[in-house]
């Protein structure tokens, strides 16, 4: 019996249509496929073709800073003060250092690397962080640089490179005029930003901290370059394609005479202290002297923690601008212009005379202000009181005269604000007066206060940079030019020279006969008789000026003060101003010795040797003339 089954028959047909249906799918995706891929191309190679190709350039071209040639300091006479040289350095970058220690290790092996060095190079990262690249080695010979550059391949985060550094011939000497360089830190930063110049300072690692070089860093710094270089895969340049040269900086020449300015500092001896010198026709800054000083080459580089404790710390205070910065009771070198004040406002006449006992009082009042004379100095006039420096006789001027007239016409001299000199830093001294000690106090002023003023004690203070301009203004009959360190400009470009043209800033309307009084009486004060007589004896011409005595400490009433009972840094400051030749003043200066005790045996005799070198080219003992020396002199 046969058996029934049930047989499936396939569809072709319906089979080979669903897979035509498949395969048109498939391909109308792959097609699509291709569309976006060819409107992709289509899009990258020719709507963007510029901008890859830029891309492509800018990985291929790297845009590199060329760093300009600081400018050059001159003195007077072109005396180089700052110049450049160039010098190989290696130089690591923290951000691409895997250990910074192996590295430093491993370098060591090759070149040179102090524990100076290497303390150096920490300090210098914790100013700078991970910004740049930071030396560890400064000054490679030849040497060093080819054993280095033949191991290149095994320091990928160090660089041996060429650069200018800054260098300082005269070391010590002018060194708080002229300044120092130091690298860029981050407040260096935040202010060439907040005044558009970073760009500028593209590749540049180093920037004015102090004096001129701070002062002038625009003028100093120059214009910054820029090279168009091909570098390969791995960042390293392999041609220049293009250059953008540099623009160095100006040079700047000063009014300050190097030579004058080594008298100076040389006649300080051991002594701590100020000087700064002016020609009273024009303003400009012949000498200007803070002792100690300190070597600003040991900035250059990065000043090491020893060195930078040892200035620091000392007693003495190198880093300290004294004649911008320091700030002392002026003294008896105040008395000339009190002189002038009692002259100029009719309350002293030149016959009026006092009976000097040795002290002021006040009507009502036990205290008596002393005079430095015990007993007195008999009958006293003006000019009297001036060449022997009587106290007495400008106590009572003082209380006649009242602060606030003190402070109004003396103020006219500059005492009591900055004289606007074109270095940065300077401080302002005080002249006081009745507004100012009650918004400094909340307390009104009293009649006793006025006395101690009279004599340039109490609350005044004055920096030596006032005292001198105070004092040319004096010697140039009351017309006031602003002090100018620098004298001229020449464009590093096109060489053209700005000369930096004499500033009248005001002018005091003295009477002739006042002048004629107060200037004959600081004749006399160096001539037989006067505070100032030894300073002045033997001078082939005639000078003027006048002593001070400041106290540091003060003395109790009736205690006689005994310099060699006194330690040493509480003795009195000694003080002396003058200007020569006194009938044509060429020169007008003002000393300062801390320490010193009496103005005419400590500071007036350096004031001397200043004097005879500009006016006569006499140097002091012991010191080697130049070729240029001979004969020399300012007419």
């Amino acid at each position: 019996m046969a058996r029934n089954s049930k047989v499936e028959l396939r569809n072709t047909e319906r089979e080979l249509r669903f897979f035509r249906v498949r395969l048109a799918i498939a391909a109308g995706l792959v097609l699509l496929l291709f569309l976006a891929l060819l409107g992709r191309f289509v899009h990258l190679q020719v709507y963007q073709h510029e901008y890859y190709q830029t891309l492509a350039e800018q990985n291929r071209i790297s845009l590199v800073p060329v760093v300009p040639n600081r400018g050059l300091i001159l003195d007077r006479n072109g005396e180089v003060l700052a110049h450049n040289y160039s010098a190989y350095t290696l130089e690591i970058d923290p951000g691409a250092a895997e250990s910074m220690n192996a590295t430093i290790d491993a370098l060591s092996e090759l070149v040179e690397i102090s524990p100076r060095d290497r303390k150096r190079f920490n300090k210098l990262q914790e100013e700078v962080g991970n910004r740049g690249s930071i030396p560890i080695r400064t000054l490679l010979t030849d040497q060093e640089a080819a054993r280095f550059a033949a191991n290149r391949y095994r320091f990928p985060s160090v660089e041996l490179r060429a650069r200018l550094f800054r260098h300082y011939p005269r070391g010590e000497v002018a060194s708080h005029v002229i300044g120092y360089i130091g690298r860029i830190n981050d407040k260096d930063l935040e202010s060439l930003q907040a005044t558009g110049n970073w760009a500028n300072y593209r590749g540049s690692d180093y920037i004015g901290k102090v004096g001129l070089e701070h002062s002038y860093e625009q003028e100093l710094h120059g214009t910054t370059g820029y090279e168009q270089v091909e570098v390969d895969a791995g960042g390293r340049a392999i041609r220049t394609l293009a250059r953008t040269a540099p623009v160095s900086g100006n040079t700047l020449t000063l009014a300050l005479d190097i030579r004058l300015q080594e008298v100076a500092e040389r006649a300080f001896g051991e002594f701590r202290g100020a000087l700064v010198a002016i020609e009273p026709a024009t303003g400009g800054v012949l000498a200007f002297v803070s002792r100690p000083g300190y070597d600003p080459n040991l900035f250059v580089e990065g000043i090491d923690p020893q060195n930078w404790e040892a200035l620091n710390d000392s007693p003495d205070k190198p880093l300290t601008n004294r004649a911008l910065r320091g700030q002392y009771p002026p003294g008896s070198t105040f008395k000339p212009f009190m002189a002038m004040a009692g002259l100029e406002l009719n309350k002293r006449s030149p016959s009026f005379t006092i009976s000097d006992p040795g002290y002021f009082t006040l009507p009502g009042v036990s205290h008596r202000w002393r005079d430095w004379k015990p007993g007195g100095h008999g009958v006293v006039d003006m000019r009297k009181a001036i060449v022997i420096s009587c106290d007495t006789y400008f106590y009572g001027l003082a209380n006649e005269l009242g602060i606030d007239a003190i402070h109004n016409v003396i103020g006219r001299f500059g005492f009591g604000r900055p004289t606007g000199i074109d270095v940065s830093g300077e401080l302002a001294g005080l002249l006081p007066s009745q507004e100012w000690k009650w918004k400094r106090f909340k307390q009104k002023w009293f009649a006793g206060d006025t006395i101690s003023v009279g004599i340039g004690q109490g609350y005044n203070l004055t920096t030596p940079m006032q005292l001198a301009f105070a004092t040319a203004v004096l010697a140039n009959d009351g017309v006031a030019y602003r002090p100018h360190l620098v004298r001229q400009i020449q464009d590093a470009l096109s060489g053209e020279k700005r000369l930096v043209e004499p500033n009248p800033v005001f002018e005091f309307k003295i009477r002739p006969e006042n002048l004629q009084l107060v200037k004959g009486a600081m004749v006399a004060v160096t001539a037989t008789g006067g505070t100032a007589a030894r300073a002045g004896a033997g001078a082939p011409y005639q000078f003027a000026g006048k002593t001070g005595t400041a106290q540091v400490v003060g003395m109790k009433q009736g205690e006689k003060y005994d310099e060699s009972k006194v330690a040493e840094r509480l003795r009195d400051h000694a003080l002396f101003i003058a200007f020569a030749p006194a009938d044509n003043p060429k020169i007008a200066l003002a000393v300062l010795v801390e320490n010193g005790g009496h103005g005419g045996s400590t500071a007036a005799p350096i004031a001397r040797q200043v004097i005879d070198y500009y006016l006569l080219g006499k140097l002091p003992e012991g010191m080697e003339p130049k070729a240029d020396d001979e004969g020399d002199g300012h007419d």
